[in-house]
């Protein structure tokens, strides 16, 4: 079974910089797209960036031009650089990819890393 491993989460002040990874446990075959979500207390989880197989991308308005999705296809891993942090962005983030699996799309998710912005 897949599994996703994210990795880079922790505490920063505000105006400081993270960097997430989401590993996958085996290769994915079929790769629709790879993304960022989190989820603050309280709140629903949202989409914060995601980028497809083509390559392109699309962004949270919140975190446009702040934050960096990339993806390293040979390693099935994606990254989320995250620039300018600041307390709003506190929140668990999770990773997520999106298959095709025969003739089904499937939906694989991390476990979730705690990102804290202090003031």
């Amino acid at each position: 079974q897949v599994q996703l491993v994210e990795s880079g989460g922790g505490s920063v002040q505000t105006g400081g910089s993270l960097r997430l990874s989401c590993v996958a446990s085996w290769n994915i075959f079929n790769i629709l797209s790879m993304g960022w979500y989190r989820q603050a207390p309280g709140k629903q989880r949202e989409l914060v960036a995601a980028i497809a197989s083509g390559g392109s991308t699309n962004y949270a308005d919140s975190v446009k031009g702040r934050f960096t999705i990339s993806r390293d296809n040979a390693k099935d891993t994606v990254y989320l650089q995250m620039n300018s942090l600041k307390p709003e962005d506190t929140a668990v983030y999770y990773c997520a990819v999106k298959a095709m699996c025969a003739l089904y799309e499937v939906e694989y998710w991390g476990q979730g890393t705690q990102v804290t912005v202090s003031s």
